[in-house]
């Protein structure tokens, strides 16, 4: 890879985080929201675009802004299972699909010698990219802020129910609805 390949994908980043660490700070000015979403991997990307999809003033809460989008050790989006499962979210408008795409290094039919019940398309994607196009879509999406913070504890409310998180830096966001997406990088 040349030199100027490099600086030109981590001038990109650098650019990408100035412009999610805006997005953050927009969101402190106005902590309660509709839905908060704590947790910036698959599902909560997607919840996050749902909610502010369907009109909910939504706070994605996340530990880094720039692993927004992290895929794992292995970058593959479908198969025969979870192929099901990324068609059924891009045909309500989720954001998987597309975004793989966006970072699709490979296709591939999987089991295309058997019959139609069991092939599922796969894609390999750039790590990279999956990221960047990822975070992308979360700052198209309108009603959506994030805000860089872990979430340390729910607030109960008396009469039962979530109303928000307390973060790691002491602030409280309140909202009539929490989603947690803690997944498999949680530490």
């Amino acid at each position: 890879m040349s030199t100027a390949i490099i600086t030109r994908r981590a001038s990109s980043r650098l650019s990408l985080l100035a412009s999610l660490r805006s997005l953050s700070s927009r969101a402190a000015s106005s902590l309660d929201a509709d839905v908060i979403v704590v947790g910036g991997g698959h599902a909560g990307c997607e919840a996050a675009a749902a909610a502010a999809r369907a009109g909910a003033s939504t706070l994605l809460v996340t530990q880094r802004l720039d692993t927004i989008g992290e895929m794992s050790c292995n970058p593959s989006i479908g198969g025969v299972g979870k192929g099901h499962l990324v068609r059924e979210i891009d045909a309500m408008g989720g954001l998987m699909g597309g975004v793989a795409d966006a970072a699709a290094i490979h296709f591939r039919l999987l089991n295309r010698s058997k019959g139609p019940a069991v092939r599922g398309p796969r894609v390999q994607a750039d790590r990279d990219l999956f990221r960047a196009a990822m975070q992308a879509a979360l700052r198209r999406c309108s009603g959506l802020s994030i805000v860089e913070d872990s979430a340390e504890d729910l607030l109960l409310l008396d009469e039962g129910g979530v109303g928000g998180v307390r973060t790691g830096s002491g602030r409280t966001l309140r909202a009539r609805a929490v989603v947690l997406t803690t997944g498999t990088f949680l530490r």
